[in-house]
């Protein structure tokens, strides 16, 4: 990896990257949005002004690239199916075609353990091999579904596709916190079921890690599962973030079945009168904290030779400062 080319290079994972990049002497190239270059540039990269639909941009940033790590995506609770198509899938198929035209060897892909979820049940010690879903109701899901499964498909033997799947991403400067603190504050943060389902969480510094060793060591059209190798429920996740900030554990609780019925009528509400907000819940958003589910790792720890680097009880300590 001596010339890299990296999306999403402004975000949370692609700043701990780019910075983990540096350390290894990589000449990178980052892609930003115009006001998000000056920042990215101050980390030491040459910015490549643009988006994820300009392959002709994309193809000349590309040039002499070895390696092309593409994290940009988009995660929300509630947006329209087109924008998630765009980014997720259509971005990635763009990307793709760049990176073969630049002759790039390498292309590893961030994508989500959440692309095997389905209908609502419990998943523990999910491996690589789970049938990959794409449920109507949650877009961020079909289309990272989409993106993992055309990247693994892409592979040759010139030009290595790899996915590294991670859980909840968390960690010093996580953008989904300000949000928690926020609906907590207000009173109205409710966990389904009291919060007692199991979960993976991944440190960004582990993400960062298995997408490195991905790079280096990984099988071509594989998936890697990572994780911080160990679980926790909601509850305790939840409170430890929290608390963090100073913010009390959430007591609130209200039963899973109830709330999946009543996120199904709201989305029904906003989408019938096009409302500009946001529902108060969604089934996404429930079927991503609202049941047991947690990751078989040994993949990755066998193929690449992964171990967390951060504790859960580490990271939450430099959170608190």
């Amino acid at each position: 990896m001596k010339n890299v080319f990296v999306t999403g290079g402004s975000g949370f994972v692609g700043k701990r990257l780019i910075a983990r990049l540096r350390d290894m002497n990589a000449h990178v190239v980052a892609l930003v949005r115009t006001d998000k270059a000056a920042a990215v540039e101050a980390l030491g990269v040459s910015a490549c002004r643009g988006d994820l639909q300009d392959e002709t941009a994309l193809t000349k940033s590309m040039q002499g690239c070895d390696t092309v790590f593409h994290i940009a995506g988009h995660l929300s609770e509630w947006d329209p199916h087109a924008l998630f198509r765009e980014v997720n899938v259509a971005g990635t198929r763009t990307m793709l075609a760049a990176a073969k035209a630049a002759r790039a060897s390498t292309f590893i892909a961030a994508g989500a353990a959440a692309v095997v979820m389905g209908r609502p049940k419990p998943m523990r010690d999910v491996t690589e091999d789970a049938t990959l879903q794409g449920p109507s109701w949650a877009p961020y899901i079909a289309t990272k579904a989409e993106a993992d499964e055309m990247v693994r498909q892409a592979n040759t033997a010139a030009f290595r596709t790899i996915v590294v799947r991670p859980p909840l991403i968390w960690g010093e400067g996580m953008p989904m916190l300000d949000a928690m603190v926020e609906t907590a504050k207000a009173g109205h943060f409710a966990l389904p079921d009291g919060g007692g389902q199991v979960m993976s969480t991944s440190h960004v510094d582990n993400v960062v890690a298995c997408l490195l060793l991905a790079a280096e060591k990984g099988r071509g059209g594989q998936a890697y599962h990572v994780s911080d190798g160990q679980a926790g429920t909601l509850q305790q996740v939840i409170a430890d973030l929290l608390g963090t900030r100073g913010v009390p554990p959430v007591q609130r609780s209200a039963p899973f079945g109830i709330a999946w019925r009543m996120a199904a009528v709201m989305e029904t509400v906003w989408r019938l009168f096009r409302l500009r907000s946001k529902p108060p819940i969604t089934r996404q958003t429930l079927r991503l904290i609202g049941q047991d589910f947690t990751l078989d790792i040994s993949k990755a720890r066998n193929d690449l030779g992964y171990t967390p680097v951060v504790t859960w009880a580490e990271g939450i300590a430099r959170m608190r400062g």
